[in-house]
């Protein structure tokens, strides 16, 4: 630190890189909200190349493409990093850790699978590192986990964490259109990234609730413990037979404890009608937090974009100058002291909705009945949609069953003569409270 002025290293300027500059160069009284001024001392790009799209006024003095330019400058007092991705950011992040430089990050990969690592790093260090951005975007949630609910027991944090995949199930939903109608009119906004396939396959979701479960149970994971499906088996009829009987399907990222395991999963979901979550829509996202003190509280706004993920990052700068001003770095570090088993998918309780093809006649209920309660798979209602006069649709919901009991129970189905195919199962959110 020079003087009254905390300077930083940004490590990137892309869309949340150039909003972050934005932010702090234009920002007013920072020297009273934080006790210093903030100073970007560097900015780190790839190539040279990168400035020909630059809308923000970059100031090409600081600009270089030398990480040591960036990194060994012992005047920098915080490294801000936004390329993405695990190489070579996780380089730069211990590298800057190594030398007492405190970090503040959006990236949700890293600090996912290799956020105990950096934290370790850290704490050994006495330095910050601070990630708000990598979750919720704009959504403040990881400081109101490690601060504000730190005196609750979580019972259950579920939330739409991809605004990409919320934007395209709520154009499903309003506009009964297919995935890929709903998905060309998201990448026309720029609410897609050119390829979406982390996003609709879940895998983005699938980060973000590995930070959520490891911050709100205590115990570090990484995301390939999280059961994860996507939404490409989601058809507009499927969410007009939900709306029907009083469901919105969202994709949810889930982290819940039962009997002392962690069931962490990110899947497509049916949302009742009343639940605060069913009527999030479009780009939007929303993470609802259930504590044994303070009840329910939900958390909503925006979960991607420039401004809004610049406005957690430059958040998060702040909080760090307080720190370093204060004399009280580290304050926030690791807080994963437990240790919890991550429970198989096929050990966890759901209800289900069920959609299969059957041949019209008497007797298929029956059959279809018959063989989900030889697997102890209680059904609750049954509809039968349109007939061909040859096959129907038929529409189950189940009673909470085990999942494993429900797929072999669904094995059987699949193999009576009467069934022409199991379209689609898909699970139905767990009772509040």
């Amino acid at each position: 630190m020079a003087g009254d002025s905390i300077n930083i290293s940004l490590l990137g300027a892309g869309t949340v890189g150039g909003g972050v500059w934005r932010v702090i160069t234009e920002a007013e009284d920072i020297a009273k909200k934080v006790g210093a001024e903030i100073s970007i001392r560097h900015v780190l790009i790839k190539d040279m190349s990168e400035l020909e799209g630059d809308d923000v006024g970059l100031d090409r003095a600081l600009v270089t493409t030398d990480p040591d330019v960036a990194l060994g400058d012992p005047e920098v007092d915080i490294v801000v990093e936004l390329i993405g991705g695990i190489r070579p950011a996780l380089d730069f992040i211990l590298r800057a850790i190594a030398d007492g430089k405190h970090v503040v990050t959006a990236n949700k990969e890293l600090m996912a699978d290799h956020g105990a690592e950096i934290l370790d790093a850290a704490e050994a260090k006495g330095v910050d590192v601070r990630f708000e951005a990598s979750v919720g975007g704009g959504i403040p949630i990881i400081h109101p986990l490690k601060e504000s609910l730190a005196a609750n027991r979580i019972t259950r944090v579920m939330g739409i964490v991809n605004g990409t995949t919320n934007y395209v199930l709520s154009q499903m939903t309003d506009e009964w259109c297919t995935l890929e109608e709903a998905l060309g009119e998201a990448k026309e906004l720029g609410y897609s990234e050119a390829d979406p396939s982390a996003d609709l396959s879940g895998r983005d979701a699938a980060a973000k609730a590995t930070i959520l479960a490891s911050i709100a149970f205590n115990t570090r994971m990484t995301s390939e413990e999280v059961y994860t499906e996507g939404i490409y088996d989601v058809t507009a009829d499927d969410i007009a037979y939900a709306a029907e009987i009083g469901y919105v399907i969202k994709l949810i990222a889930l982290a819940q404890e039962v009997d002392g395991d962690l069931d962490v999963r990110v899947h497509p979901m049916m949302i009742p009608m009343m639940h605060p979550l069913a009527p999030v829509g479009g780009p939007y996202n929303a993470i609802f937090v259930e504590g044994d003190a303070v009840g329910e509280v939900m958390f909503f706004g925006q979960g991607a974009g420039r401004m809004p993920t610049a406005s957690s990052v430059v958040g998060d700068v702040y909080d760090v100058a307080r720190d370093i001003r204060n004399g009280c770095p580290g304050r926030l570090g690791c807080t994963c002291f437990r240790e919890h088993s991550i429970r198989p998918i096929g050990d966890v309780h759901s209800a289900f909705y069920i959609r299969m093809t059957a041949a019209d006649r008497p007797g298929v209920l029956a059959k279809i009945a018959d063989a989900f309660g030889k697997h102890q798979v209680s059904l609750a209602s049954v509809i039968q949609k349109e007939s061909s006069g040859m096959a129907a649709e038929l529409i189950f919901l189940t009673h909470e069953t085990r999942e494993k009991d429900l797929r072999d129970s669904l094995g059987v189905v699949s193999e009576l003569e009467v069934i022409r195919q199991v379209d689609n199962v898909i699970r139905v959110a767990p009772q509040l409270g």
